[in-house]
C-alpha cells in the first residue's frame, strides 16, 4: 500500500509540471513555450481569423449576397421610469431625451421607443415611432397621451420615381440613344 495513495481519499489529481525550473524539471529553460516570440509572452491572444499576418481567408474570398442587417430597425430605447425625470406637462421625443442625457443615441438610429419598465406618476406628451403596450397603459394610466410618428411611405413596388409603372420580371434592353426599352411583349410607361 502506498501512503500517497491512502492519503488521497479516492481523489485522482495529478501531479502538478513545474515547468521552467531548470532541464531537471524535464521541461526546462523555454518551459514548453518555444524560442520567443509573441506567443511565448503573457497576455498574447489572437482575433478570430488570425493567421499570423498572413491575408485572412476572411479576405481572401470575395463578397457575396446580401445581409438584411444592414436594414434592420435600430431604435434608442428608454423605460417609462426615466420620464419622470421630465416635469408635468412636458413633451417627450428623441430629441428632448438626449437633451437631459438620459441615454445615448443609438448608432445609425433616429428611432426612439420606450419600453414599459418601472412606473411613472406624471402626465406627458410623448412622440415615439413605437411603443410597448406596457408602456402604452403606464403613460396614458398617469394621464398622459402619445403620439405615434408616421412611419416614412416607401415608394411602391413596380413603381418608378416618375410614376410610371413597371413591368416586373422583364429585361430592359439599353438603346443607342440611352433610353431603356422594355424586351418584347413588355409594356412601358404607365398602364392605359
Amino acid at each position: 500500500m502506498n501512503l500517497a495513495e491512502a492519503k488521497a481519499l479516492g481523489l485522482a489529481f495529478p501531479t502538478r509540471m513545474r515547468v521552467g525550473r531548470g532541464p531537471g524539471s524535464g521541461n526546462g529553460k523555454t518551459a514548453g513555450k518555444g524560442h520567443g516570440g509573441a506567443r511565448s509572452r503573457s497576455g498574447w491572444s489572437s482575433r478570430i481569423g488570425w493567421e499570423g499576418g498572413q491575408m485572412p481567408l476572411y479576405r481572401r474570398l470575395p463578397k457575396r449576397g446580401f445581409n438584411n442587417k444592414n436594414f434592420q430597425k435600430v431604435y434608442t430605447v428608454v423605460n417609462v421610469s426615466d420620464l419622470e425625470a421630465f416635469d408635468v406637462g412636458a413633451t417627450v421625443d428623441l430629441t428632448a431625451v438626449l437633451a437631459k442625457g438620459l441615454t445615448s443615441q443609438a448608432k445609425h438610429s433616429k428611432l426612439f421607443k420606450i419600453l414599459g419598465d418601472g412606473a411613472i406618476t406624471k402626465a406627458l406628451t410623448v412622440r415615439v415611432d413605437s411603443i410597448t403596450g406596457t408602456a402604452r397603459k403606464k403613460i396614458e394610466g398617469a394621464g398622459g397621451t402619445i403620439e405615434i410618428i408616421e412611419k416614412r411611405v416607401m415608394r411602391p413596388k413596380f413603381i418608378a420615381k416618375d410614376g410610371s409603372k413597371r413591368t416586373p420580371g422583364k429585361a430592359r434592353i439599353r438603346r443607342g440613344n440611352g433610353k431603356a426599352k422594355f424586351a418584347a411583349g413588355a409594356s412601358e410607361g404607365a398602364d392605359s
